[in-house]
């Protein structure tokens, strides 16, 4: 998404962005709502963990948001068809880490391992993609930015260790770490992909093609978990689930974090996503009424102002 504007009215033009502010500003506000949207996902994976299957939460979101990107880009990706069949490779690939991996793995590995574990593989997500975007791509942070990367790792840490750094002594990793830890580098590198792997086709269109391939790849898996585990309980509950993670993690978030970070640049933007574990346990606190510790506000006292750090641009 970082490749040259292509005239299809995917892309943002470059200067004023919306309602007067500059394509900067409006990138920096997507990029702070993207960790709520991202944070939902957690929440309904919990609230659904003991009555759907993850694969069929998975297959149910993305099939859901293609529906959504078809009635929006449909006609635009038909325009397309040719770019497709071109670049079919890379959207097989795109598709199987951003909705598959990163998508069904969650799901799966939450239901070995724990909450603390999973935000601490989860923090290093970002520097995944720095190091990769770095080694691949050249792309590089300045002192100042690594700086306040450095200090959001802190303020995440300190927030998975519950203000106590003896937590890690005790920390045991399961299986479920490995699925966890696979849809992390699915995530960096699809991350990477999408930023830096040319397209003829702009942002939502590619997206569009994107869920298709990801809806398709996780078709069979799904039917097979269908026949032979658990199908998906399509009751109030499990209609509100899907509803949920196609709006909010699916549809929303994609969208913000993908267009925020083609302004942003794969590792600045990256950093942002140390908000994730502020995020949660906010929304926690006000959705399933877990309680606010003081080692949640320390946290994200470090992880502001890092990531004001980390996002600013060296002077010309």
């Amino acid at each position: 998404m970082s490749n040259p504007p292509i005239p299809n009215g995917d892309h943002a033009p470059h200067g004023p962005g919306f309602a007067g502010f500059s394509e900067r500003q409006v990138a920096y506000a997507l990029l702070l709502s993207a960790p709520a949207m991202f944070g939902a996902n957690m929440l309904v994976a919990r609230w659904m963990a003991d009555t759907a299957p993850p694969v069929a939460l998975a297959f149910w979101r993305w099939f859901g948001v293609l529906i959504l990107m078809l009635m929006i880009r449909g006609p635009k990706l038909w325009q397309h068809r040719h770019d497709v069949l071109r670049e079919w490779k890379d959207l097989v690939i795109l598709g199987a880490l951003g909705m598959g991996i990163c998508g069904a793995f969650v799901y799966i590995g939450a239901e070995t391992t724990t909450a603390t574990n999973i935000g601490l593989l989860y923090a290093s997500a970002p520097v995944m993609i720095v190091v990769l975007a770095w080694r691949f791509y050249g792309e590089r942070l300045t002192a100042i930015q690594g700086l306040g990367g450095l200090v959001c790792l802190a303020g995440v840490l300190w927030i998975i260790a519950r203000g106590d750094l003896n937590a890690f002594r005790n920390l045991k990793f399961t299986v479920g770490d490995l699925w966890i830890m696979g849809a992390v580098t699915g995530w960096a590198v699809y991350a990477i992909m999408i930023k830096y792997r040319p397209s003829a086709m702009g942002m939502m269109t590619r997206f569009t093609a994107i869920c298709m391939m990801g809806t398709l790849i996780l078709a069979p898996f799904y039917v097979w978990e269908t026949l032979t585990i658990k199908p998906m309980p399509f009751t109030q509950d499990g209609i509100l689930a899907i509803a949920l993670l196609v709006l909010l993690p699916g549809f929303g978030a994609y969208q913000a974090y993908a267009k925020a970070q083609a302004v942003l640049g794969a590792a600045s933007g990256s950093l942002i996503l140390y908000l994730g574990p502020v995020y949660v346990a906010v929304l926690a606190w006000f959705f399933l009424g877990e309680t606010l510790q003081s080692y949640h506000l320390v946290g994200a006292a470090l992880v502001m102002p890092g990531i004001y750090l980390a996002n600013r641009r060296p002077k010309s």
